[in-house]
């Protein structure tokens, strides 16, 4: 058994997490759950470097995209798609549903191709982004979590990476489990090296490869495999830690923030949020099998689990799902349908429907 490690948390944020549960639990700060949904005035000691880098990268990417459609090959616009997606599965199989939620096993072989793919994302090594994941989900939408979305939807988005780590959210990490990150070979391996690994996979090798394999000139594949690329895929994990807060429905449990919408999974192919909050150890993204069947991350774990690389497939049971959504969830849900006074109603008053569900009944 390796000596434990004091968990440390860096005031300065320096990468991008994805999304959780909310559990509020005792954080030593204030025990009214009330309040800490309250997000406090304070005024945040801005990170300069972070602020200057994600203008770069915004600016950047806007020429970028002019590039796409002007001078770059097609096939340096399908090997950036590639890149992206392999980045959003070992970000999105890997450092969420395998190291923080553990919603599934993987033997080494898939567990280095995630880190490696992980690695390529640039969104902090897997120890930093499961710990900083874990404390969001533990007390998500509260001064403790990094991307508090109490906090407007601009610091949910980025603005919460511009600005220092609060006392709150530092004590909070304090507080997380992460002996199996520090029992885990492959987490450790790439926690040791990750500064000398990142910079090569995430920008050396997106951008030599074109050039050498299909004559690419180096502004195209800088621009566009390597910042473009980038900056989508950050853009599209912040989407789910700002719109997936802010925008939906709660069908599974409406006392959290976190939503459904098909408008957020559109955009980030991940947009069952309340779902995911509710149930945060269930591998698949929505109980649903046609959005499974849509989403690349859930695609390519049941791939791997027809193959061996995957086993241990946690999914939570039918009769669960229903039973929490008509216990607590805010009625959108199917099983509810529209004879359910506490919600229907309500909603038909605001459409001003004046037929009420028993009239709806008899008829």
């Amino acid at each position: 058994m390796p000596p434990q490690e004091t968990p440390q948390v860096d005031p300065v944020p320096s990468g991008v997490l994805f999304e959780t549960d909310t559990q509020t639990a005792d954080l030593g700060l204030d025990k009214d759950v009330s309040v800490l949904k309250k997000a406090t005035p304070r005024k945040h000691q801005l990170v300069w470097g972070n602020i200057i880098w994600f203008l770069y990268l915004h600016i950047a990417s806007l020429y970028g995209i002019y590039l796409v459609f002007t001078s770059a090959k097609w096939q340096t616009n399908v090997f950036a798609f590639l890149v992206h997606l392999m980045c959003a599965i070992g970000i999105g199989a890997g450092s969420h549903r395998l190291w923080t939620h553990r919603s599934y096993k993987a033997r080494t072989p898939l567990r280095t191709l995630l880190m490696i793919w992980q690695t390529m994302g640039f969104q902090d090594c897997i120890f930093e982004w499961a710990r900083d994941h874990r404390t969001h989900h533990k007390y998500a939408d509260t001064d403790a979590d990094p991307h508090n979305a109490e906090r407007g939807l601009f610091f949910s988005h980025m603005g919460w990476l511009c600005c220092k780590k609060s006392p709150e959210v530092i004590e909070g990490g304090k507080r997380i489990d992460l002996r199996d990150l520090y029992n885990d070979p492959v987490v450790m391996f790439q926690r040791k090296h990750y500064m000398k690994m990142m910079p090569i996979l995430c920008f050396v090798i997106p951008t030599v490869i074109p050039v050498y394999f299909w004559n690419e000139t180096w502004l195209n594949a800088f621009m566009i495999p390597t910042i473009l690329r980038y900056t989508i895929g950050i853009n599209v994990v912040w989407s789910i830690n700002s719109f997936a807060h802010t925008f939906g429905y709660r069908p599974y449990d409406k006392s959290l923030n976190p939503r459904d919408n098909i408008a957020t999974w559109m955009i980030c192919v991940e947009g069952f949020h309340n779902y995911h909050h509710t149930f945060p150890w269930d591998y698949r993204a929505t109980e649903y099998p046609l959005w499974n069947m849509l989403t690349p991350t859930i695609v390519f774990i049941d791939m791997m689990a027809k193959i061996g690389q995957a086993y241990d497939l946690k999914s939570v049971t039918p009769d669960i799902i229903k039973q929490r959504a008509q216990r607590t969830g805010d009625g959108t849900h199917y099983l509810w349908g529209w004879d359910d006074p506490e919600f229907t109603e309500k909603l038909k008053a605001q459409l001003g429907v004046v037929t009420n569900c028993e009239d709806r009944k008899t008829a």
